[in-house]
């Protein structure tokens, strides 16, 4: 998923851009106004972090309200630099999903994405299928043939930019610019380098490829004829079968989390 952060404040647009590809998602930042006023037009993001008190001759209430006219269903979350409930109220009335005060944690952002994505993502789309192949782009995770793949985070947003593409070509520099920094150097061979290392996850310990290379042009990700396609049951029994606890009794572990400090 594609996220805007509009901050103002460079070093704390720094640290959400980290944290949050850290988070598998794919980030665009801009610290004026003018431009994030601009992307917003330009690019279809799955959310946008607007800072309230973002500036560059158009003011921060008519981005909002304007973002809000143009793209109705895209999540916005406000980062306040104000407590007071007047402000939060009037940031919900101009078309904010939610508002965050500043000070604030990373694992608080991260669970108010979290949760704003899930609110706005209809199942098919927050679901990606391609044969045995799913990836869940609110929980990041990729399983193939029931069985779980670790991805990095551009690993993560390369395979769900080719799956939200399957069966259609898509370009290197089409590639960069949805994956990648949208001012990042064309000349470079990431994309190709990436490329390899998802085959190695994705395609080479199972029975046939997904990803394709198309001549002169890029890459595709595509579906042979006649690929078997795995149903709940067999996902799951595939999974018990990965499993070496599979017959132990099951011990409750506590979940660990991931500490952002600026």
């Amino acid at each position: 998923m594609r996220i805007l952060v509009a901050e103002g404040d460079q070093s704390l647009a720094a640290f959400l851009r980290k944290g949050l590809e850290a988070e598998h998602y794919a980030v665009d930042v801009s610290t004026h106004a003018p431009e994030a006023a601009y992307l917003v037009q330009q690019f279809n993001y799955d959310l946008m972090l607007l800072d309230s008190n973002l500036t560059g001759g158009t003011a921060y209430p008519d981005i909002l309200r304007n973002t809000r006219a143009m793209r109705t269903s895209l999540p916005i979350l406000v980062l306040n630099g104000s407590g007071r409930p007047e402000d939060r109220a009037r940031a919900l009335d101009l078309g904010a999903d939610d508002v965050l005060t500043r000070p604030f944690s990373f694992c608080e952002l991260a669970a108010r994405v979290r949760a704003l994505l899930r609110r706005g993502a209809l199942p098919a789309e927050s679901l990606l299928r391609a044969a045995d192949l799913q990836l869940d782009r609110v929980e990041h995770t990729v399983e193939r043939a029931g069985r779980r793949i670790p991805l990095t985070a551009k690993e993560f947003a390369l395979l769900e930019y080719l799956l939200r593409n399957r069966g259609r070509a898509v370009s290197r520099p089409m590639i960069l610019e949805h994956v990648w920094d949208l001012n990042f150097d064309t000349s470079t061979n990431i994309v190709d380098v990436y490329i390899n290392y998802l085959r190695r996850k994705v395609d080479d310990s199972f029975g046939f490829p997904l990803i394709h290379t198309v001549r002169g042009v890029g890459y595709r990700l595509e579906v042979p004829e006649g690929a078997p396609v795995a149903q709940p049951a067999q996902r799951i029994a595939a999974a018990l079968a990965a499993s070496p606890r599979r017959h132990a009794e099951a011990v409750p572990v506590a979940a660990s989390g991931r500490n952002f400090r600026r």
